[in-house]
């Protein structure tokens, strides 16, 4: 299953340019130290407001001086970071809850599934911005945060793809064979029911790194001096009458992050969708 969808997903052109823009923006965080040609952290009070172009500084410098392309450079960790610590918590939990409902069935189902639908009652980002209020704002809180108030999609899902395996053939069969209930789950529900959530979950990185910028252009995720793409948006709003790069280039490596991850993610959900399977079968 996993072949054809690599297979389909290398066929898009769309979902294959975003996963190429993904692949490099690993690569760019993981180099960060060798690629940034400048500390990010490093203030140069002589060159502050340096415009793009400038020797040694391609994209500028900012209102302390330093440099803009190493603190992206470097900014990309904690969006990649957030991303991906937040997306798979929220993942765990949806799992587990969402295989339990499913699987169960009954007086358990219905209490998982109310408590799911009271979270989703609650708007995402205030319930965010309330819980990080209380606590102290730093990037590991965020992530938490994020993860906490974003397992709801994958729990629904997962145990609508486990009410539906639940009456395949192979599924009683396996019953019939006397396995238990952890291997009837480990082997042959939750292998099945992993694309969708794959997709999900590729979706959720998304708008994680999404909710990471907004929270650090409030001053609620990273802390300075730490570099994000939100805290630079925050510290280049006050000069973008005459330092408009300050705010371009953050919010198009959001952009760019975004799109990218959005398109590998429709991609990966034609790959993965049955039906398409079965037409073009």
């Amino acid at each position: 299953m996993f072949k054809i969808g690599l297979k389909k997903i290398l066929a898009n052109r769309l979902a294959f340019c975003g996963g190429v823009v993904v692949l490099a923006m690993f690569l760019v965080s993981w180099m960060a130290p060798i690629l940034a040609p400048h500390d990010p952290d490093k203030v140069m009070v002589r060159s502050r407001l340096r415009p793009p172009g400038t020797a040694g500084h391609p994209l500028g410098t900012d209102s302390l001086g330093r440099d803009v392309l190493s603190r992206l450079i470097w900014g990309s960790r904690v969006s990649l970071k957030v991303g991906f610590v937040a997306v798979g918590l929220a993942t765990l939990i949806g799992l587990a809850l969402g295989a339990v409902a499913g699987f169960r069935g009954g007086i358990v189902d219905g209490m998982i599934m109310r408590f799911c639908d009271l979270t989703l009652c609650f708007p995402s980002m205030f319930l965010i911005l309330a819980v990080i209020a209380i606590l102290e704002p730093s990037i590991w809180n965020v992530m938490v945060v994020i993860g906490l108030t974003s397992w709801m999609g994958v729990a629904r899902l997962v145990r609508a793809e486990f009410l539906s395996l639940m009456t395949r053939d192979f599924i009683l069969a396996a019953r019939a064979q006397g396995a238990s209930a952890f291997r009837i789950i480990w082997r042959h529900l939750l292998p099945n029911a992993m694309g969708p959530v794959l997709v999900t979950a590729t979706l959720g990185v998304a708008g994680a790194i999404l909710t990471e910028s907004s929270l650090s252009f409030l001053g609620l995720g990273a802390q300075p001096p730490m570099s994000s793409w939100g805290g630079m948006l925050t510290e280049g709003k006050d000069q973008i009458s005459k330092a408009w790069w300050l705010s371009l280039f953050p919010g198009l490596c959001i952009l760019g992050a975004v799109l990218s991850y959005n398109l590998l993610g429709e991609g990966l959900r034609e790959a993965f969708n049955p039906h398409n399977a079965s037409r073009t079968g």
